[in-house]
């Protein structure tokens, strides 16, 4: 605790009237998409932005280079058992957050809390008594089906957001599954993640082409073949195994086409039987884990970015924001998506890609035959999907007054 006073007393003479407390559970550097969603929040308001979440590896060097304090309640290395990582951890983020940030609240006297995602929403709910502050809460999915499974939690989360200022959605999909489960009047808003420029590594054309040739060499796959390829956790309901079916198809046509994977999974064992069985060894790469620096090779050299998401209540996941989508789109690159969930938030019908219904497989096998057959169709959708990608959505918007906000959009 003499730490954080210390180093908020440091900190407030260089800021300017910081008066937001952003609270995540976890925080850059480690990766993911709601710890890159907060963070490019963070960055749309420097002087404005205090930053309270759970320690990492390699926080210390990252939080001293940052333009906005960043402080942490610290979290254990390891965990005895999963049942003290499932069930302590949480109790632990919920305590700390809550201490720390009533600390932090003598120190700047900030006016909002800004919760960046669902858990841990009782912390909230007691700061919005005790403090005088105004809250916004972010929800991305997985946050609003966890507070459905037991019904207490399900009227206190209903309660939290019903005293919000406001709640912010990471998509339109997001937004549709809080309003078919919860009837409240909050002012909701979608704000959309965007691609942070800086998290790949890589600025320039030449920089680029090099990553794509050093990847398509690393995987021994020709130049002037048509690379597909998928990015996530290696799990059923991410329709990894309906890509790979198409191969074979693929294949008898005369195209050259290579499919890798990034990530891992529990669905990982069955996804390399499945590629042995219908002999693709060749022609199927798993490279596992990629972190984000590497990342951007592996978009570098694919020509089309599939991932075709099936629809599993009993999943313990969902994509309520498709962002390997935008990243694709990023890079120049044509996707291929379901027509399920939040994919209609990154991608349009033949504008930056194809939508298929996952349960046609004729549908499927014609958006891969058309990709793969047509280089002209493939640069044309990656133009206007780098377009798309590079818009932004401003943050400092929860802050405009509705009558200046409606202005602002006609």
């Amino acid at each position: 605790m003499e730490h954080i006073s210390s180093r908020v007393a440091t900190v407030g003479e260089q800021t300017v009237s910081p008066n937001i407390l952003v609270v995540c559970r976890t925080f850059l550097p480690k990766e993911g998409g709601i710890e890159e969603y907060i963070y490019n929040r963070c960055l749309q308001d420097t002087e404005r932005v205090i930053v309270l979440t759970a320690s990492c590896a390699g926080d210390k060097a990252f939080d001293k280079s940052q333009l906005f304090p960043v402080y942490r309640w610290q979290t254990p290395k390891s965990w005895g058992h999963s049942w003290s990582q499932n069930i302590l951890q949480p109790f632990l983020n919920t305590v700390w957050s809550a201490i720390l940030a009533i600390k932090l609240y003598f120190r700047y006297h900030y006016r909002y809390i800004e919760w960046g995602h669902g858990y841990g929403f009782i912390s909230l709910l007691f700061l919005s008594y005790l403090l005088p502050i105004r809250f916004f809460i972010y929800l991305h999915g997985d946050d609003i089906l966890c507070a459905l499974r037991n019904p207490i939690m399900r009227s206190l989360f209903a309660f939290t957001l019903q005293r919000a200022e406001g709640i912010v959605c990471n998509s339109c999909w997001t937004r549709d599954l809080l309003t078919r489960h919860f009837e409240i009047d909050t002012p909701t808003h979608v704000i959309h993640p965007v691609v942070r420029r800086k998290k790949f590594g890589v600025a320039t054309p030449t920089a680029i082409d090099d990553l794509r040739i050093r990847v398509r060499n690393r995987h021994n796959i020709p130049e002037n073949a048509v690379v597909i390829l998928s990015v996530g956790s290696l799990q059923k309901y991410k329709g990894f195994d309906l890509v790979i079916d198409n191969l074979p198809l693929l294949l008898t046509l005369g195209l050259d086409v290579h499919y890798i994977l990034c990530g891992r999974g529990p669905y990982e064992s069955k996804l390399q039987s499945q590629v042995q069985r219908l002999r693709l060894d060749r022609w199927v790469h798993f490279a596992g884990y990629v972190a984000d620096r590497e990342l951007a090779g592996y978009y570098a050299a694919c020509d089309i970015f599939a991932l075709l998401t099936l629809f599993d209540c009993k999943a313990n996941s969902h994509l309520g924001f498709g962002m390997v989508y935008l990243e694709a789109a990023y890079f120049g690159k044509p996707v291929i998506a379901s027509n399920i969930g939040c994919v209609a938030d990154t991608v349009r019908q033949r504008e930056n890609g194809l939508i298929v219904n996952p349960y046609s497989g004729l549908e499927i096998f014609q958006a891969f035959r058309q990709l793969c057959e047509n280089q002209q169709l493939r640069e044309q959708l990656g133009r206007r999907g780098k377009i798309l990608a590079n818009k932004r959505s401003l943050h400092r918007w929860l802050y405009i007054p509705e009558s200046r906000y409606s202005c602002l959009l006609t």
